[in-house]
Parts: structure tokens; C-alpha cells; sequence
């Protein structure tokens, strides 16, 4: 969810292609659907938009003419975040991004936010992290760099004090520390588990031998 403090709650616009024989009800159900996901991350949907294309551009997904016309979008309503609602390829993500200089998200990276959002342990905050980090690291442009507390927003969600570190060296070093720490707490809970199991068999025998 998003932190209350001082920051603004995030604009946001939705977009979603029509394929060709897709039923027109179904992508709207879809992007109902992403709308609400938003509405959850602590976002607000401002614009919903659906393009109809024969095939997806491998370069900018909606193709460049039409990320364009809703680059001019974006600067005149003053929208903070992008959120596709099938999900983009590193390229695709990393061109609007350069293009729009908006932070671009797509339907999988929405989610990855929610969870973190609502990750209690400390097992699931890590393995929340660690697949953002890895979610974003091939996805990393000018408009996810220098990310810190004070930055957040949408899609810079995470267990805290890490966040989104500032180049792919650093996020590449995260990711190692964190697969060691997922490994460590396997680990313990492994460990916590043979002795349970070994207290209860002890419990078992001495009750036993008791009656």
C-alpha cells in the first residue's frame, strides 16, 4: 500500500491492447481488473486506454506513434506511472520508459508490489525483494535509478531500509546477499523442524515409558 507521510498519491494510466478476435467485454473485464489491482498498490487511475493492433510492436509494445501521443498524455495531466496490463519485455519497458521518462510497470510488476506491501515474515520480505530486484534489474532506466525512501511510489515497494539501489552492480549484489539469507533461513527453519519433530518423539517415549 502506499505510505501515507508526505508523498502524493501516484496518477496513474492503464493500458491495454486488443488483439485481433479478442471479445471487446474481455479486455475491458481485464483492465477492470488492473484498475482495482491499482486502486490496491495505492495508486489512482486516471485514463484507461485500449488499443486495438494486429500484433504487438517488439519495440515500444503499443508501437512508437501511439507511446507518443500518450508520452503528450502523461506531461499534460501530470501522470506519475504507466501500467500496461500484459506484461512487457525488458526492451519494451526500458524504450517507454526513455521515451515517456515516467517509471513503466506492467501487470506482473503491479503484483510483485502488492506483495511486498502485505509481506509479514521475514522470509516472504525477502523473497518479495529479491524478485523485484530481479524484475527490474534487466528493466533499469533513468526513471528507476537514485530510488530511495523518500523517492517510493508505486512500484519502489520493499521491506524497507534496501529499496531499489542505484545501478545494476549494486542490485546485482542485493540479489546475491539475499539468495545467501533465503538460504540461511531455510536452513534454520530446517533445523527448528528436526527438533521439533526430535522434542516430540523424546515427549512421545517418555510419556510411553512413564505409562
Amino acid at each position: 500500500m502506499l505510505e501515507v507521510n508526505d508523498q502524493k498519491i501516484e496518477k496513474a494510466i492503464l493500458i491495454a491492447v486488443r488483439k485481433k478476435d479478442e471479445l471487446k467485454e474481455k479486455t475491458e473485464e481485464y483492465l477492470e481488473e488492473l484498475e482495482r489491482l491499482t486502486d490496491t498498490a495505492g495508486a489512482e487511475t486516471v485514463f484507461k486506454i485500449v488499443q486495438d493492433r494486429d500484433r504487438i510492436d517488439s519495440a515500444y509494445y503499443i508501437g512508437r506513434g501511439k507511446a507518443e501521443e500518450i508520452s503528450q498524455l502523461v506531461e499534460l495531466n501530470d501522470i506519475d506511472l504507466i501500467i500496461f496490463d500484459d506484461d512487457l519485455s525488458p526492451t519494451q519497458a526500458r524504450n517507454l520508459e526513455k521515451l515517456m521518462n515516467k517509471k513503466v510497470l506492467d501487470r506482473s510488476g503491479l503484483i510483485l508490489d502488492i506483495f511486498a506491501s502485505h509481506a509479514k515474515t521475514n522470509q516472504a520480505s525477502t523473497q518479495v525483494e529479491l524478485a523485484q530486484l530481479q524484475y527490474l534489474l534487466p528493466r533499469l532506466t533513468r526513471a528507476w535509478t537514485h530510488l530511495s525512501k523518500q523517492y517510493g511510489g508505486i512500484g519502489t515497494k520493499g521491506p524497507g531500509e534496501t529499496q531499489i539501489e542505484t545501478d545494476r552492480r549494486m542490485i546485482r549484489t542485493r540479489i546475491s546477499k539475499l539468495k545467501e539469507k533465503l538460504i540461511k533461513i531455510e536452513s534454520q527453519q530446517i533445523t527448528k523442524s528436526v527438533k521439533r519433530k526430535e522434542f516430540l518423539t523424546a515427549s512421545l517415549v517418555g510419556y510411553t515409558n512413564a505409562g
